[in-house]
């Protein structure tokens, strides 16, 4: 069975990490019986109107739990964890659901609507009503996040992994089987659809993050000639967020 915890809102404009990192340091805590299966970043809308550390995003674990009996434990460690690690002054915020909850409907709308439209803590907990969804200093406007990013993690169709196996390993040249061994599909932008073949040179630009798109990771690749393929995506560069304007409201 699988379990998503959404976390948003754990940082301020001066921390020395981000909710990424310490969503990914999360699995770190999981059961033994458990399995890490990623950890996704959703990216929400980026507007003057919302209070946002530098690009408004918002992570999602999944893990793989045997059964409900290890759900409640869980979701008290990943508390305990966001009072550990959540910088002082942020507005954390923490969603836990699987997904044989009954009524999951409500929060990937809510989580589609977020990545387009203001939303506020009052949809984000009609939302999440028959789910676990609490905040934990400041504002709690995490919980808005938090939210989102579980519905659009349970969507299968949005937001890339920022945490897959051994993500961060891979060298600047792989193939497209060994890609797919390690779960990742490739899949060609190109104009006519070529399917990468499986021994086809991967040029991955020394950064993977794979889309998650039809609940898979799926790293989109350009042909760069003959059975050679690049990775579209680079790491960005440090000076970009300078343009999106860093908010924080504590």
């Amino acid at each position: 069975m699988k379990v998503y915890f959404g976390f948003d809102d754990t940082d301020t404009h001066n921390s020395p990490y981000g909710t990424g990192k310490l969503v990914r340091w999360f699995q770190q805590k999981l059961p033994a019986e458990c399995e890490c299966m990623g950890v996704v970043r959703q990216q929400l809308l980026v507007c003057d109107a919302i209070p946002y550390t530098s690009h408004n995003s918002a992570a999602c674990l999944i893990a793989e739990m045997p059964d409900l009996s290890l759900l409640d434990q869980m979701i008290a460690d990943a508390i305990s964890h966001l009072g550990s690690h959540a910088a002082l002054g942020s507005d954390p915020g923490l969603c836990v659901a699987t997904e044989h909850d009954p009524t999951l409907n409500a929060i990937l709308e809510f989580g589609r609507s977020c990545t387009h439209t203001v939303s506020t803590q009052k949809q984000a907990l009609q939302a999440a009503k028959n789910i676990h969804l609490s905040g934990h200093g400041g504002t709690n406007d995490g919980i808005i996040g938090a939210a989102a990013a579980v519905g659009l993690t349970l969507s299968g169709w949005s937001g890339r992994f920022i945490e897959l196996g051994n993500l961060r390993d891979w060298p600047e040249q792989t193939t497209v089987c060994e890609l797919k061994d390690n779960g990742i599909e490739t899949m060609s932008i190109e104009r006519d659809a070529k399917v990468p073949a499986p021994n086809d040179i991967v040029i991955t630009n020394g950064w993977l993050r794979p889309r998650l798109i039809g609940h898979r990771p799926v790293l989109f690749v350009q042909p760069q000639g003959e059975s050679i393929w690049e990775n579209i995506d680079r790491r960005r560069r440090k000076n970009d967020h300078s343009t999106m304007g860093i908010k924080h409201l504590a």
